[in-house]
């Protein structure tokens, strides 16, 4: 019952047989290797992007800060979702790789809105040298609260940026869980709605530690490469990374992953329906905010499950709403599922 994080999950087997595959003679270093250059046009081919710079690292907050470090000046602001990743969970890693470059925060619930973003946008670059001057757009999709933007709201928040002539920049943490939400291609989930750079996460669907970066104009890849190098994330053995991210690839089993966590994540979503849970945002893909009274939380964390409480502790009224995450990752079955609800 451990619907804490799909951080938690166990890597999948065959991205640890790529690994041991991998583990194998000598190669050479620092993306030099023959699994990086397969990765690399592995990559172009799936995102319909032959021109594509790729690039590995091994944390999404390494590959969310050094792509935005690299789309943006020390003097500007990233406008981000009050809600973001790069806003709440990574300890200013942006602005610190970046040089300075602020983050503004366009007002609003889960999903940025194009009237928002154009608002605060429109109230940048209003006071001369004196103040931040326009940065990149940074979308998180799937979102940090569970949804997941449609192509038409994507499209609509890229054509903002373009009206401004502003980068976009995708973390996509969860980016399989999205598209296979929403049914479409990675091109059209990123360069194709206007996206100039994606995070592109391998993390949280089954593998070890790997993010790819892809710029779809290299002409960013010589200023990304340096970022890299002078942040400490250019691994030596790039070739274990490539490896988890061609064994993740292979086969279609990132797909076959965020399909299994969205399809559990939607039983368990009916199932918290069934016993009265108040739903705080949309499920869209394998995230779920819902609202239980506090002895049900109680019961459940006395019976062994693992979440996370929201908006408040297991201390107070019995019959209280308490707000909760849980997250089901690529591993989870429906027996762990059932265990929980029948605790409901």
């Amino acid at each position: 019952m451990h619907f804490a994080s799909d951080n938690s999950g166990p890597v999948h087997p065959q991205i640890l047989q790529a690994l041991t595959e991998a583990n194998s003679g000598y190669a050479m270093g620092y993306g030099a290797d023959a699994q990086m250059e397969t990765l690399r046009q592995t990559l172009r081919e799936l995102f319909e992007a032959p021109d594509a710079a790729v690039y590995l690292v091994a944390t999404g907050t390494a590959a969310n800060s050094l792509a935005l470090a690299t789309l943006s000046q020390p003097y500007q602001t990233v406008f981000c979702s009050s809600v973001a990743h790069i806003h709440e969970d990574e300890c200013n890693a942006p602005e610190f790789f970046s040089g300075g470059a602020k983050l503004t925060l366009v007002p609003g619930d889960d999903k940025m809105t194009p009237q928002a973003l154009r608002n605060s946008i429109e109230s940048e670059e209003t006071r001369g040298v004196h103040g931040p001057q326009r940065g990149p757009v940074a979308i998180s999709q799937v979102t940090e609260r569970g949804s997941v933007y449609s192509q038409d709201e994507l499209q609509a928040l890229c054509a903002v940026a373009a009206e401004f002539d502003l980068s976009v920049h995708l973390d996509g943490a969860r980016f399989a869980n999205a598209m296979v939400s929403l049914g479409c291609t990675p091109a059209e989930m990123s360069w194709k709605a206007g996206v100039d750079a994606v995070s592109f996460g391998g993390t949280k669907n089954g593998c070890m530690g790997v993010e790819a970066v892809i710029f779809f104009d290299p002409k960013h890849a010589w200023e990304f490469e340096l970022r890299r190098k002078r942040g400490a994330h250019l691994f030596s053995k790039n070739r274990y990374l490539a490896a988890q991210m061609l064994g993740y690839l292979k086969d279609g089993l990132w797909l076959d992953n965020a399909r299994n966590a969205n399809a559990n994540c939607d039983y368990l979503a009916e199932g918290l329906r069934k016993a009265g849970a108040e739903f705080l945002h949309s499920p869209d893909a394998n995230m779920i905010f819902a609202s239980l009274p506090r002895a049900t939380h109680q019961k459940a964390f006395a019976a062994g499950a693992s979440y996370h409480l929201w908006d408040g502790g297991l201390e107070g009224p019995e019959d209280e709403l308490v707000g909760a995450r849980f997250v089901c990752d690529w591993s989870i079955g429906q027996d762990q599922i059932d265990q929980f609800l029948a605790l409901l």
